[in-house]
């Protein structure tokens, strides 16, 4: 009996422990300052996730404006099978790297400009709800390996951004990051992008994520009208 009491008090204090560090880093999230801004000589490592279909390409639209010799390396993070979205980014690169060359500030030679990670997807098309939690934790495990324990096993950097414009999977690579700022380690900074198809309500994944991110963009006026979703910008895509 007294085995049993003193598991439950010890599983009772962690999981306290966990709740206050949680809460913690949730107030600390929307709370911070964001930084002021860069000098036009610093990078920025660049990681993005590709959601497939239209979230690809309005991911790869918004990668487009940017200046590839500042932003690098860049990492993308893919869902298991989707081949159209690593052939687009490759399209991309070979499009950017004609005028990345010729500026005159170099990439360092030891660094690669760009990396695909592929992940197992949370939530397949048409998957029944009952096997969803299943795959979940199975690309959860996967976006804490690249994440959180990679980093640390072989000294590997990680971005310092990661751009999300949904679907499901983007989520879990949001826990992981979450993860990170729990154990006090290295963590991204999460920048959401609403869908351009999101003209009135926020999507799913927008409404789990809104209050999760660092910074949470919409691109209609309708979708900030209460001042509580997100940052309004405009159309970006």
């Amino acid at each position: 009996m007294g085995i049993i009491l003193n598991l439950c008090l010890g599983i009772a204090f962690v999981t306290t422990l966990f709740l206050v560090r949680l809460y913690s880093v949730l107030t600390t999230t929307k709370t911070a300052k964001h930084g002021g801004r860069r000098r036009s000589s610093d990078t920025c490592g660049l990681a993005v996730f590709l959601g497939s279909g239209g979230h690809t390409s309005e991911a790869l639209s918004l990668l487009s404006a940017l200046d590839f010799a500042r932003y690098f390396p860049r990492t993308y993070f893919i869902g298991e099978g989707d081949s159209l979205s690593m052939r687009k980014a490759l399209e991309l690169e070979s499009l950017k790297a004609a005028d990345t060359q010729k500026d005159t500030r170099s990439i360092p030679p030891t660094k690669a400009p760009y990396t695909f990670i592929v992940i197992p997807r949370a939530r397949r098309v048409h998957q029944p709800l009952l096997t969803t939690p299943a795959t979940a934790a199975v690309s959860l495990a996967a976006a804490i390996w690249h994440l959180t324990i990679a980093p640390l096993v072989y000294g590997t950097p990680s971005a310092e951004v990661l751009l999300l414009n949904g679907p499901g999977t983007c989520f879990v690579l949001c826990i992981a990051t979450y993860l990170n700022r729990i154990l006090g380690l290295s963590s991204l900074r999460l920048i959401y992008v609403e869908s351009f198809a999101r003209v009135r309500r926020l999507s799913l994944s927008g409404k789990l994520l809104r209050r999760l991110v660092d910074r949470f963009v919409v691109q209609w006026p309708d979708l900030a009208k209460d001042g509580d979703v997100g940052t309004y910008r405009g159309w970006l895509v």
